[in-house]
């Protein structure tokens, strides 16, 4: 028996390095996995890859109202209930200060990182509370906790999405739907590779750990982790919270 047997889990930017990692372990747990990402070559790719028969996707643009009520729509009608969301998909968006980039860049990052999991979280509670509840996770990251310079709009959307879990978790608690976030410092994926070269290119340090005193980026593995603890009845009285998966970068 598996952590997350017989539950049904949807997860968002599911074609991505935490995203896959995480539909891998979901579906070794038990748990039956609608994975969505506008990428659709990407999300065949992640899907091979599991071959699981547990395991179905959906391409679709979660920044879109209409689109995120029928990916849930699906996960119910393709497994009947939904117990658990991973809200994941996200962008770092362009690299410079505020006064050097332009306003549709900050509209762009909003969309992805913020939109998305208000309309994430809009379709999920009502579908979570007629089965009794459930578990939402929203991928935030350290960059919610405190200012990234040249990541301005990034790191304003990871603080609104903290914001958001305080107030969901709030309004949630009665039907028994958890909410949660997870905020890792720098993880190896193709964001952290893209945001550490464009940093090199504006003259700034890319790929350093000194602020990490255990001196490494996380995996991917190390976040899923948390991820899963927060998804799984282990964390059953948890809600309302951030969770850190920074090597202790935030102490």
């Amino acid at each position: 028996m598996g952590r997350l047997s017989d539950k049904v889990a949807i997860i968002t930017g599911a074609a991505g390095g935490i995203g896959s990692a995480a539909a891998r372990r979901f579906a070794e747990e038990g748990a039956k996995v609608l994975l969505v990402d506008r990428d659709e070559v990407a999300l065949k790719q992640a899907m091979t890859a599991l071959l699981f028969d547990r395991v179905g996707f959906v391409v679709a643009d979660v920044t879109d109202e209409a689109a995120m009520q029928k990916v849930v729509a699906e996960a119910k009608r393709r497994f009947g209930r939904i117990d658990i969301a991973l809200l994941n998909a996200g962008i770092e968006g362009e690299i410079g200060r505020i006064d050097a980039l332009p306003v549709s860049a900050f509209d762009k990052v909003m969309a992805v990182n913020v939109r998305s999991v208000w309309l994430g979280i809009a379709a999920l509670m009502p579908a979570m509370k007629e089965t009794g509840g459930g578990s939402i996770v929203i991928t935030s990251s350290v960059a919610g906790l405190r200012g990234s310079s040249m990541l301005a709009a990034y790191s304003a959307s990871k603080h609104a999405v903290v914001g958001l879990m305080h107030s969901a978790a709030l309004e949630g608690a009665a039907d028994n739907v958890r909410v949660n976030t997870v905020n890792p410092a720098q993880t190896r994926t193709r964001m952290m590779a893209a945001i550490d070269e464009a940093m090199v290119a504006a003259g700034r340090p890319g790929g350093s750990t000194a602020r990490i005193p255990l001196a490494r980026y996380a995996e991917p593995a190390d976040v899923v982790d948390m991820m899963l603890f927060l998804a799984s009845e282990d964390s059953r009285f948890c809600t309302g919270a951030t969770y850190l998966v920074d090597g202790g970068s935030m102490a």
